[in-house]
């Protein structure tokens, strides 16, 4: 297990990156849909999966099946039902190792992990597990390189062009979770789990209107959309450009937000605060 730093981890977990070695270990990461709005991420290496946030087990099953894939590990991120659902039936079906965060609300782990913990799957990829509370308090997020790219499946904490909403976690956690996803490499593929994209840029061109990307991103996504094609996933430095809640303190967004509420706030918290809840009644 690795203990350091945040620099010092994604050093380690970017060392075939910086090397420029290609990434030894050849995956496949496709999207189950489940529900209305949810996708199960399914890591694939010969013959071998793991599938992120299994809410739903018969599509888990299924697809597995259809590709004669056998299941080796499942990576929980958080709490939420649609997000754990599909494990107990999954874990009798395959018996598996569970990694997720140490909750009493999953007792389906067997493996509980920590912030700064990494795992080894697949025999040589390196995962680093990354704390990120804010929409629950037991978040977390787990961080790769995979195809030599740097990839983060982040749950419900960072969206396409938005967050997730704040349940038991606070407003300060998730402010403080997205700056340390924001930490990343710009490159950094962003694997979050709804398909919530298009409402998200919508409300993000209600804010900052006068942004050109974000106007183009929504009508680039909207065409796949029509084409029911998924949007996900996305890359860090567009989310940079386009998404306000990592935008909150630029002077546009600052803006709109102390207008919005009639408001004075400086403070990052208060900002931040005043968007979310901004989009909560969006």
């Amino acid at each position: 297990m690795l203990q350091a730093s945040l620099k010092q981890q994604l050093s380690f977990i970017l060392k075939p990156v910086n090397k420029k070695r290609r990434n030894i270990v050849a995956i496949n990461i496709t999207p189950i849909p489940a529900f209305h709005d949810n996708y199960l991420w399914l890591l694939e290496h010969e013959r071998e999966a793991i599938v992120v946030d299994p809410g739903d087990a018969n599509a888990v099953i299924a697809y597995l099946q259809a590709n004669d894939l056998t299941l080796s590990a499942i990576l929980i991120t958080h709490h939420h039902q649609d997000h754990i659902g599909g494990v107990a039936t999954l874990q009798q079906e395959f018996s598996v190792p569970t990694y997720g965060p140490d909750s009493v609300y999953i007792p389906q782990i067997n493996h509980p992990l920590q912030d700064g913990n990494t795992l080894k799957l697949f025999g040589t990829l390196d995962i680093l597990i990354m704390a990120v509370p804010g929409h629950t308090k037991d978040h977390i997020a787990y961080f790769a390189t995979i195809d030599n790219h740097p990839t983060l499946f982040c749950g419900d904490t960072l969206f396409a062009a938005g967050c997730g909403r704040i349940f038991d976690g606070s407003c300060e956690e998730l402010r403080s979770s997205l700056e340390r996803i924001n930490q990343l490499p710009e490159n950094t593929k962003i694997y979050c789990t709804h398909e919530y994209t298009l409402s998200n840029l919508t409300f993000a061109a209600h804010v900052e209107p006068g942004n050109r990307l974000i106007n183009e991103r929504l009508a680039k996504e909207q065409k796949k959309r029509d084409n029911n094609q998924v949007t996900l996933p996305s890359i860090l430095s567009l989310e940079r450009a386009t998404n306000p809640f990592l935008r909150y303190q630029k002077p546009e967004v600052a803006n709109a937000i102390n207008k919005y509420w009639q408001s004075d706030w400086r403070d990052p918290d208060d900002l931040f605060r005043g968007l979310r809840r901004w989009k909560d009644n969006f």
